[in-house]
């Protein structure tokens, strides 16, 4: 009997660990249902965030059951003081009400998801089941993209319907990229630190997932994500080759060579391409109306903040503010059209800057509080790179935070992916403030 018990208790745990992890699996790979939102209240709400709230729901069973770790004093100041912020900024603002939408997606964003991610992860074979689960995401979503591409059925893009978005539709543009973004981030890491005792078959599937991943990417038409991808991708290899040996050094030329084909190929077999990577270096020298009213957004965004300077305008109140604060260069709004639907205008109602958007709705206190725990979360992680070796969660996190917060110079959070974007906190969490005496390099 005991030898039998001794027997089953492995295939217990690990069927322990499918349940446990099911609800934040369940909330990456349902960004890969088409459509993927439910009318809820009169409003659309996205299935990934419903399945949030089984996420965040989870967490909070385990907590009250006494089976979560126990959280350091770290991790509850770079999650509780953010809280306090939120909470404060929201009392503050004008009109209360009409803020709390926005301080529960804070909450959501920042502090409920990636507390869950922290508490339901235990050792590094939970965060590669989630990392495989974010490249199946974006193979799925960059497979879309590709086809869009190839047969003129994507957004419309220079007169023409050929912008890669997936399933996401033309107004939320900028969803497949940051998908596919974080998928390709996330297959170079398990390439550069693969599970002990994995066959090099498996090093060469997540680095040709990485490589592939590069096309739908390059035919989003999104300079944000590029440029967050490149900066992204640099820092792990750099990491990598400075705490990896000979044959991770091999990878890394391996996936530098098959990166500069891919987007070579991808620039030279289109004009688009190419006249949007050089477009990068002339968004002050000749910008285009986009440019032109984001930088009128970003005008009135700092225009808010020096009206109310120390908790700003509330959450959700850059919107309602916003045409008494923008110049009449701003256009109010953006073409979309194509990918199956009707042309429409998009009005825009954010200054596609996170770092602004943050100071203008919550002034110096939510923004020092918020980019503060951002920045504790990467001093952190890259701290416990350097202390224990290259490990697939300290990649992962450093990659994709990396990735994040270069792209939250171009853009903010909101639409279906924003869930994503706080598993990818989560991720960071757990490397950078977990316990730490979890197995981080199984």
């Amino acid at each position: 009997m005991a030898t039998l018990l001794r027997s089953t208790a492995p295939a217990a745990a690990r069927l322990g660990a499918h349940r446990r992890l099911a609800p934040l699996l369940a909330t990456v790979l349902l960004l890969a249902v088409p459509g993927g939102r439910w009318d809820v209240g009169g409003g659309q709400v996205a299935l990934a965030d419903l399945a949030s709230l089984v996420l965040v729901g989870s967490c909070a069973a385990l907590l009250l059951r006494g089976d979560g770790p126990r959280l350091g004093r770290v991790a509850g100041v770079v999650l509780g003081v953010p809280t306090v912020a939120f909470a404060v900024v929201t009392l503050a603002s004008g009109d209360p009400g009409g803020s709390v939408p926005g301080f529960l997606r804070l909450l959501q964003t920042f502090v409920l998801v990636p507390l869950a991610v922290l508490v339901l992860l235990r050792d590094a074979r939970d965060v590669r089941a989630v990392a495989w689960a974010i490249v199946l995401v974006a193979l799925m979503q960059g497979g879309v993209g590709t086809w869009q591409y190839a047969t003129g059925g994507g957004a419309s893009y220079m007169g023409q319907n050929v912008r890669a978005v997936g399933t996401f539709g033309p107004q939320n543009v900028m969803s497949m990229a940051t998908v596919v973004a974080y998928g390709l981030v996330a297959a170079l890491c398990l390439a550069l630190a693969p599970a002990p005792g994995a066959s090099r078959r498996w090093r060469g599937v997540a680095l040709a997932c990485a490589g592939g991943l590069a096309v739908p990417l390059m035919v989003s038409f999104s300079r944000g994500a590029w440029l967050a991808t490149a900066v992204a991708v640099l820092v792990v290899v750099l990491l990598a080759a400075f705490l990896g040996g000979r044959l991770v050094r091999r990878v890394l030329l391996a996936a530098l060579g098959a990166g500069l084909l891919l987007g070579g190929g991808a620039a030279l077999g289109s004009g688009m391409v190419g006249e949007r990577l050089s477009s990068i270096g002339e968004v002050t020298d000749t910008p285009d109306q986009s440019v032109i009213d984001r930088y009128a957004m970003w005008d009135a965004a700092l225009g808010m903040w020096r009206d109310e300077p120390w908790t700003g305008v509330g959450p959700k109140g850059f919107a309602g503010l916003r045409d008494t604060h923008a110049s009449v260069a701003l256009s109010g709004g953006s073409d979309t059209a194509g990918a199956g639907q009707e042309f429409a205008r998009q009005e825009l109602l954010s200054p596609h800057n996170m770092y602004l958007l943050v100071l203008s709705e919550q002034g110096l206190l939510g923004a020092t509080a918020l980019i503060g725990s951002w920045a504790a979360l990467l001093a952190a992680g890259t701290a416990r790179l350097r202390r224990r070796g290259i490990a697939a969660g300290g990649l992962l996190g450093t990659g994709l935070l990396v990735w994040q917060l270069v792209h939250f110079l171009y853009g903010d959070i909101g639409g279906p992916t924003t869930v994503l974007t706080a598993v990818a906190f989560g991720l960071a969490a757990w490397w950078a403030v977990g316990p730490a005496e979890r197995d981080v390099r199984a």
